[in-house]
Protein backbone atom coordinates (compact mmCIF):
# COMPACT_ATOMS: atom_id res chain seq x y z
CA UNK A 1 0.00 0.00 0.00
CA UNK A 2 1.29 3.55 -1.26
CA UNK A 3 1.42 5.34 2.25
CA UNK A 4 0.34 8.68 0.13
CA UNK A 5 -2.98 7.44 -0.58
CA UNK A 6 -3.81 7.70 3.31
CA UNK A 7 -1.67 10.83 4.03
CA UNK A 8 -3.46 13.01 1.33
CA UNK A 9 -7.43 12.63 2.59
CA UNK A 10 -5.88 12.88 5.98
CA UNK A 11 -3.95 16.36 5.74
CA UNK A 12 -6.74 17.37 3.73
CA UNK A 13 -9.54 16.54 6.77
CA UNK A 14 -7.25 18.20 8.86
CA UNK A 15 -6.74 21.63 7.19
CA UNK A 16 -10.54 21.66 6.46
CA UNK A 17 -11.04 20.80 10.24
CA UNK A 18 -8.86 23.57 10.68
CA UNK A 19 -10.79 26.03 8.78
CA UNK A 20 -13.92 25.13 10.98
CA UNK A 21 -11.96 26.72 13.96
CA UNK A 22 -11.12 30.08 12.11
CA UNK A 23 -12.50 33.50 11.93
CA UNK A 24 -11.01 35.95 9.57
CA UNK A 25 -9.99 38.08 12.67
CA UNK A 26 -7.41 35.17 13.47
CA UNK A 27 -5.13 36.63 10.66
CA UNK A 28 -5.58 40.15 11.70
CA UNK A 29 -3.96 39.61 15.14
CA UNK A 30 -0.85 41.48 13.81
CA UNK A 31 -2.27 44.49 13.60
CA UNK A 32 -3.41 44.33 16.86
CA UNK A 33 -0.91 42.18 18.82
CA UNK A 34 2.38 42.07 16.63
CA UNK A 35 5.04 41.37 18.96
CA UNK A 36 3.92 37.87 20.30
CA UNK A 37 2.32 36.92 17.19
CA UNK A 38 5.50 37.93 14.80
CA UNK A 39 7.94 36.45 17.81
CA UNK A 40 6.24 32.97 17.77
CA UNK A 41 6.27 33.28 14.17
CA UNK A 42 10.23 34.27 13.95
CA UNK A 43 10.99 31.00 16.11
CA UNK A 44 8.84 28.73 13.99
CA UNK A 45 9.60 29.44 10.68
CA UNK A 46 12.97 30.46 11.09
CA UNK A 47 14.88 29.57 14.48
CA UNK A 48 13.27 25.80 14.40
CA UNK A 49 14.36 25.16 10.49
CA UNK A 50 17.86 26.78 11.25
CA UNK A 51 18.44 24.60 14.50
CA UNK A 52 17.32 21.50 12.88
CA UNK A 53 19.89 22.00 10.48
CA UNK A 54 22.83 22.88 12.41
CA UNK A 55 21.91 19.93 14.86
CA UNK A 56 21.68 17.37 12.06
CA UNK A 57 25.28 18.67 10.48
CA UNK A 58 26.50 18.39 13.92
CA UNK A 59 25.47 14.65 14.41
CA UNK A 60 26.67 13.39 11.16
CA UNK A 61 22.97 12.31 10.13
CA UNK A 62 22.72 11.19 6.71
CA UNK A 63 21.14 13.39 3.61
CA UNK A 64 17.57 11.75 3.80
CA UNK A 65 17.05 11.97 7.54
CA UNK A 66 18.88 15.46 7.33
CA UNK A 67 16.52 16.58 4.88
CA UNK A 68 13.46 14.80 6.83
CA UNK A 69 14.27 16.53 10.11
CA UNK A 70 14.37 20.25 8.53
CA UNK A 71 11.46 19.47 6.23
CA UNK A 72 9.06 18.32 9.68
CA UNK A 73 11.00 21.82 11.59
CA UNK A 74 10.01 24.49 8.74
CA UNK A 75 5.82 22.76 8.65
CA UNK A 76 3.18 24.65 9.71
CA UNK A 77 2.37 24.03 13.91
CA UNK A 78 -0.21 21.75 14.39
CA UNK A 79 -3.69 22.46 15.21
CA UNK A 80 -3.87 20.42 18.50
CA UNK A 81 -1.12 22.71 20.01
CA UNK A 82 -4.08 25.20 20.62
CA UNK A 83 -5.13 22.15 23.05
CA UNK A 84 -2.01 22.17 24.63
CA UNK A 85 -1.90 25.83 25.09
CA UNK A 86 -5.09 25.66 26.71
CA UNK A 87 -3.69 22.93 29.23
CA UNK A 88 -0.98 24.91 29.64
CA UNK A 89 -2.91 27.59 30.30
CA UNK A 90 -1.58 29.97 27.54
CA UNK A 91 -2.83 32.23 25.29
CA UNK A 92 -5.25 30.20 23.14
CA UNK A 93 -6.11 33.36 20.96
CA UNK A 94 -2.44 33.76 20.38
CA UNK A 95 -2.26 30.11 19.73
CA UNK A 96 -5.28 29.80 16.96
CA UNK A 97 -4.07 32.64 14.97
CA UNK A 98 -0.15 31.20 14.69
CA UNK A 99 -1.67 28.29 13.22
CA UNK A 100 -3.82 30.01 10.80
CA UNK A 101 -1.16 32.50 10.02
CA UNK A 102 1.83 29.84 10.09
CA UNK A 103 -0.43 27.38 7.99
CA UNK A 104 -0.53 29.73 4.80
CA UNK A 105 2.99 30.99 5.29
CA UNK A 106 4.19 28.18 5.14
CA UNK A 107 2.82 27.67 1.48
CA UNK A 108 5.98 29.47 0.43
CA UNK A 109 8.32 29.08 3.01
CA UNK A 110 8.55 24.85 2.66
CA UNK A 111 9.22 25.29 -1.37
CA UNK A 112 12.00 28.27 -0.41
CA UNK A 113 13.78 26.66 2.86
CA UNK A 114 13.82 23.19 1.53
CA UNK A 115 15.34 24.42 -1.75
CA UNK A 116 18.09 25.67 -0.19
CA UNK A 117 18.66 22.71 1.93
CA UNK A 118 18.67 20.35 -0.56
CA UNK A 119 20.60 22.16 -3.47
CA UNK A 120 23.76 22.31 -0.38
CA UNK A 121 23.24 18.54 0.54
CA UNK A 122 25.23 15.65 -1.38
CA UNK A 123 25.11 12.44 -0.27
CA UNK A 124 25.45 8.36 -0.91
CA UNK A 125 22.27 6.71 0.33
CA UNK A 126 21.08 2.96 0.00
CA UNK A 127 18.04 4.58 -0.84
CA UNK A 128 19.71 6.67 -3.45
CA UNK A 129 22.61 4.26 -4.76
CA UNK A 130 24.56 6.66 -6.09
CA UNK A 131 26.09 10.06 -5.14
CA UNK A 132 23.80 13.13 -5.91
CA UNK A 133 22.31 15.98 -5.50
CA UNK A 134 19.59 16.74 -3.87
CA UNK A 135 16.65 18.80 -6.04
CA UNK A 136 13.13 19.96 -5.48
CA UNK A 137 10.74 20.55 -7.40
CA UNK A 138 9.30 23.69 -5.86
CA UNK A 139 6.40 24.42 -8.22
CA UNK A 140 4.68 20.98 -7.76
CA UNK A 141 5.34 21.01 -3.74
CA UNK A 142 3.67 24.98 -3.93
CA UNK A 143 0.66 23.61 -6.17
CA UNK A 144 0.20 20.71 -3.79
CA UNK A 145 0.32 23.04 -0.86
CA UNK A 146 -2.40 24.99 -2.10
CA UNK A 147 -4.30 22.32 -2.92
CA UNK A 148 -4.09 20.02 -0.16
CA UNK A 149 -3.68 22.97 2.68
CA UNK A 150 -4.91 26.70 1.39
CA UNK A 151 -8.13 25.50 -0.33
CA UNK A 152 -9.21 23.19 2.14
CA UNK A 153 -8.30 26.20 4.95
CA UNK A 154 -10.49 28.46 3.04
CA UNK A 155 -13.45 26.12 2.35
CA UNK A 156 -13.82 25.32 5.94
CA UNK A 157 -13.92 28.86 6.96
CA UNK A 158 -16.46 29.73 4.51
CA UNK A 159 -18.29 26.95 5.55
CA UNK A 160 -17.85 28.06 9.43
CA UNK A 161 -18.79 31.79 8.19
CA UNK A 162 -22.15 30.79 6.18
CA UNK A 163 -23.32 27.94 7.86
CA UNK A 164 -21.96 28.01 11.49
CA UNK A 165 -24.31 24.97 12.78
CA UNK A 166 -23.04 22.98 10.21
CA UNK A 167 -19.79 23.95 11.09
CA UNK A 168 -19.95 22.86 14.56
CA UNK A 169 -21.62 19.57 13.41
CA UNK A 170 -18.77 18.48 11.42
CA UNK A 171 -15.99 19.98 13.23
CA UNK A 172 -17.39 17.96 16.04
CA UNK A 173 -17.71 14.44 13.99
CA UNK A 174 -13.81 15.36 12.08
CA UNK A 175 -12.16 15.82 15.81
CA UNK A 176 -13.29 12.43 16.89
CA UNK A 177 -12.01 11.26 13.22
CA UNK A 178 -8.53 12.68 13.20
CA UNK A 179 -6.49 11.18 16.07
CA UNK A 180 -7.72 7.72 15.22
CA UNK A 181 -6.97 8.45 11.01
CA UNK A 182 -3.12 9.82 12.95
CA UNK A 183 -2.88 6.79 14.33
CA UNK A 184 -3.61 4.78 11.48
CA UNK A 185 -1.06 6.63 8.83
CA UNK A 186 1.67 5.86 11.34
CA UNK A 187 0.52 2.48 11.81
CA UNK A 188 0.74 1.75 8.10
CA UNK A 189 3.98 3.61 7.38
CA UNK A 190 5.73 1.62 10.70
CA UNK A 191 4.90 -1.60 9.02
CA UNK A 192 6.02 -0.77 5.24
CA UNK A 193 9.27 1.18 6.99
CA UNK A 194 9.27 -1.12 9.97
CA UNK A 195 13.45 -2.30 9.96
CA UNK A 196 14.49 1.15 8.50
CA UNK A 197 12.78 2.68 11.60
CA UNK A 198 14.06 0.10 14.40
CA UNK A 199 17.70 0.31 12.82
CA UNK A 200 17.66 3.96 13.11
CA UNK A 201 15.42 4.75 16.38
CA UNK A 202 17.84 5.64 18.86
CA UNK A 203 19.84 8.24 16.78
CA UNK A 204 16.82 10.28 15.18
CA UNK A 205 15.01 9.62 18.71
CA UNK A 206 17.59 11.56 20.56
CA UNK A 207 18.27 14.04 17.60
CA UNK A 208 14.57 14.68 17.61
CA UNK A 209 14.23 15.08 21.30
CA UNK A 210 17.49 17.47 21.24
CA UNK A 211 15.86 19.07 18.47
CA UNK A 212 12.55 20.14 20.84
CA UNK A 213 14.20 20.86 23.53
CA UNK A 214 16.66 23.45 22.31
CA UNK A 215 13.76 24.84 19.89
CA UNK A 216 11.43 24.83 23.83
CA UNK A 217 14.48 26.73 25.19
CA UNK A 218 14.88 28.73 22.45
CA UNK A 219 11.50 30.03 22.29
CA UNK A 220 11.67 30.54 25.86
CA UNK A 221 14.91 33.04 25.56
CA UNK A 222 12.93 34.86 22.86
CA UNK A 223 10.07 35.45 25.22
CA UNK A 224 12.07 36.44 28.00
CA UNK A 225 14.40 38.70 25.59
CA UNK A 226 11.13 40.70 24.35
CA UNK A 227 9.66 40.47 27.49
CA UNK A 228 6.63 38.83 26.65
CA UNK A 229 3.58 37.88 29.20
CA UNK A 230 4.19 34.01 30.64
CA UNK A 231 1.18 33.41 29.07
CA UNK A 232 2.38 34.23 25.42
CA UNK A 233 5.71 32.28 26.53
CA UNK A 234 4.03 29.24 26.70
CA UNK A 235 1.84 29.67 23.97
CA UNK A 236 4.89 30.17 22.20
CA UNK A 237 7.04 27.46 23.33
CA UNK A 238 4.01 24.81 22.24
CA UNK A 239 3.84 26.49 18.80
CA UNK A 240 7.33 25.97 17.72
CA UNK A 241 7.86 22.85 19.33
CA UNK A 242 4.22 21.20 17.93
CA UNK A 243 4.77 20.61 13.75
CA UNK A 244 2.13 19.13 11.38
CA UNK A 245 3.27 15.84 10.54
CA UNK A 246 0.97 14.83 8.00
CA UNK A 247 1.80 17.88 6.28
CA UNK A 248 5.68 16.89 6.53
CA UNK A 249 4.90 13.04 5.58
CA UNK A 250 2.95 14.30 2.57
CA UNK A 251 5.28 16.33 1.28
CA UNK A 252 8.26 13.49 1.75
CA UNK A 253 6.03 10.37 0.44
CA UNK A 254 4.21 12.59 -2.91
CA UNK A 255 5.29 11.20 -5.82
CA UNK A 256 5.25 14.90 -7.26
CA UNK A 257 7.78 16.00 -4.62
CA UNK A 258 10.29 13.30 -3.10
CA UNK A 259 8.75 10.50 -3.39
CA UNK A 260 10.37 9.20 -0.81
CA UNK A 261 9.63 7.18 2.67
CA UNK A 262 12.98 7.33 4.13
CA UNK A 263 13.03 11.53 4.24
CA UNK A 264 9.14 11.39 6.42
CA UNK A 265 10.83 9.12 9.02
CA UNK A 266 12.46 11.42 11.15
CA UNK A 267 8.53 13.20 10.81
CA UNK A 268 7.13 9.80 12.85
CA UNK A 269 9.60 10.25 14.57
CA UNK A 270 9.79 13.77 15.44
CA UNK A 271 5.63 13.34 16.29
CA UNK A 272 6.45 10.65 19.01
CA UNK A 273 8.68 12.72 21.06
CA UNK A 274 6.95 15.69 20.42
CA UNK A 275 3.85 14.65 22.65
CA UNK A 276 6.11 12.85 24.91
CA UNK A 277 8.02 15.95 25.46
CA UNK A 278 5.13 19.10 25.33
CA UNK A 279 2.93 16.28 27.40
CA UNK A 280 5.66 16.47 30.09
CA UNK A 281 5.99 20.17 29.66
CA UNK A 282 2.35 20.93 29.80
CA UNK A 283 2.43 18.81 33.12
CA UNK A 284 5.23 20.75 34.86
CA UNK A 285 3.67 24.32 34.16
CA UNK A 286 0.57 23.21 35.89
CA UNK A 287 2.17 21.45 38.58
Amino acid sequence: MNTIWIVLPILTILMFELGLNLKWRDFTMIASRPKPLLAGLFGQLVILPVIAYLLCWAMHLPPLFMIGFVLIACSPGGSSSNVFSMLAKGDVALSVSMTACSSIITMFTIPLIMSLVCSGIEGTTETIGATETFHLPVGKLLMQNIVLMFIPIIIGIFVRKSCPNAANKIHKVLSKIAFPALILLATVFFIQNKQAIIDNFLQLGVAATLLLVLALAAGGGLSRCLRLTGKERRTIIIEIGMQNAAQAIAVATSPFVFNNDTIAIPAIIYALMMNVVLLIYVAVIKK
